[in-house]
């Protein structure tokens, strides 16, 4: 079972009529219908969503198992290339989820398949990937054909974010087979092969230290999700009271979250109330023609911390953590250090199939930094490139920042 923290769930299951008679292609039209209705970015996509339900229609009324029925709807999410769009289960062959289950980052840049960043503490960390490198073979196959079993099969038109999107999905790998890709490294080329399949490993609420100098670090595990990080946090705070500064780390925080844990965190920096977050639903002005929009609140709450802060993002900086860096933003509180982060669009609903009883979760919110800006396109102020930099260049630069400010 895939361990998913949902930014926003509403558990709606949408009900056959009542003349029809629960079935594998019921569930596909509800699963379909459901998306139509309710996806929030179509506008951002090339996806032609009639089309998608002509190919796959005819391959549901082939359905005759769970696992067969789920290994259909993996492959119709594909066609919204949307790493925040996914199935509540999986199979030992589903590829793990991006970005909580990958440890590489890529995108195709004139044909080439570059890493352009690596998980520290990975299975591809530890065995040497880095950032600059180029994929040319996964499994045997060059990357052109290796990438076609995730790509959209019914587009408008070509779109890089599809290419990108398929790419990712295939270096994260699966549940059960060993990964081999060979790579070029500069002038080398060079094969990698996983020892291991990955490890689920029990997550820390967070780390903490103090550096020489006076200034602080927090590190929040993936347990944005955990209300128990709440009390957690508000210990280490106070033990943080007389610090120069404070460094709060949000890059391994991949798979999200809920807004009682964001705002709890936010407000302790802050000294009156403030919009953190814009939400759209686009849902209601398709059904109403009436547009529906809300900005969200954060309110100070204790302890309260008034130093020098800096916050620190990046590819593995997921859904409601992403809202937690632009939120930090719109208040002005901390300078944001990283990379850019997983840009994972909008929040997520949660529906169940009526048949099958299989969940599965998407956006139906658009979700805007207070400025307008879409979230997925926020770029930090401080903006670092793995490939250029040596070692946690964002740890470094934070620590310089936090050194130079006055108390």
């Amino acid at each position: 079972m895939r361990k998913l923290i949902f930014f926003f769930a509403l558990l709606v299951p949408r009900l056959l009529p009542a003349q029809e008679t629960p079935s594998w292609r019921g569930d596909f039209e509800s699963f379909w219908t459901t998306i139509r209705d309710n996806y929030a970015y179509f506008d951002k996509k090339q996806t032609d969503w009639d089309r998608v339900h002509a190919i796959y229609a005819p391959q549901a009324d082939t359905v005759r198992s769970r696992s067969s029925m789920i290994g259909l709807l993996e492959r119709v999410f594909y066609e919204l290339y949307d790493h925040h769009a996914s199935l509540h289960t999986n199979l030992p062959g589903s590829q793990m989820l991006v970005p909580s289950g990958a440890d590489l980052w890529a995108v195709f840049r004139n044909g080439r398949a570059i890493i352009t960043d690596v998980r520290p503490g990975t299975r591809a960390a530890n065995g040497g990937l880095h950032a600059g490198m180029i994929v040319m073979r996964v499994n045997g196959l060059p990357v052109a054909e290796a990438v076609k079993p995730f790509m959209p099969l019914a587009l408008k038109q070509k779109d890089s974010a599809a290419q990108d999107f398929a790419l990712r999905t295939l270096l994260a790998g699966n549940h059960r087979t060993l990964r081999d890709f060979v790579l070029l490294d500069g002038r080398d080329t060079i094969r990698y092969r996983d020892k291991s399949l990955p490890a689920h490993e029990g997550e820390k609420l967070l780390e903490t230290l103090v550096y020489p100098g006076g200034i602080g670090y927090i590190r929040i595990g993936n347990s944005l999700g955990d209300n128990d990080l709440i009390p957690a946090f508000d210990s280490v705070l106070k033990t943080m009271a007389n610090t120069k500064g404070l460094i709060l780390d949000l890059r391994a925080v991949p798979s999200g979250g809920n807004t009682t844990v964001v705002r709890a965190i936010m407000g302790c920096f802050i000294r009156k109330e403030g919009f953190y977050q814009k939400h759209v639903l686009p849902a209601e002005e398709k059904e109403t023609g009436i547009r529906r929009s809300w900005v969200e609140i954060v309110s100070p709450r204790a302890p309260a911390y008034n130093r020098p802060l800096a916050v620190l993002c990046g590819h593995w900086t997921g859904s409601v953590g992403e809202g937690l860096v632009i939120g930090f933003d719109a208040l002005k509180q901390g300078l944001i250090i990283g990379t850019d982060m997983a840009g994972l669009r909008g929040a997520v609903y949660s529906f169940t199939l009526p048949y099958s009883g299989i969940g599965y979760s998407f956006p139906a919110e658009q979700l805007y930094h207070v400025d307008g800006r879409p979230r997925e396109n926020f770029h930090p102020s401080v903006l670092i490139d793995p490939g250029k930099e040596k070692g946690d260049a964002a740890l470094a630069f934070a620590l310089n920042y936090l050194q130079r400010q006055r108390r």
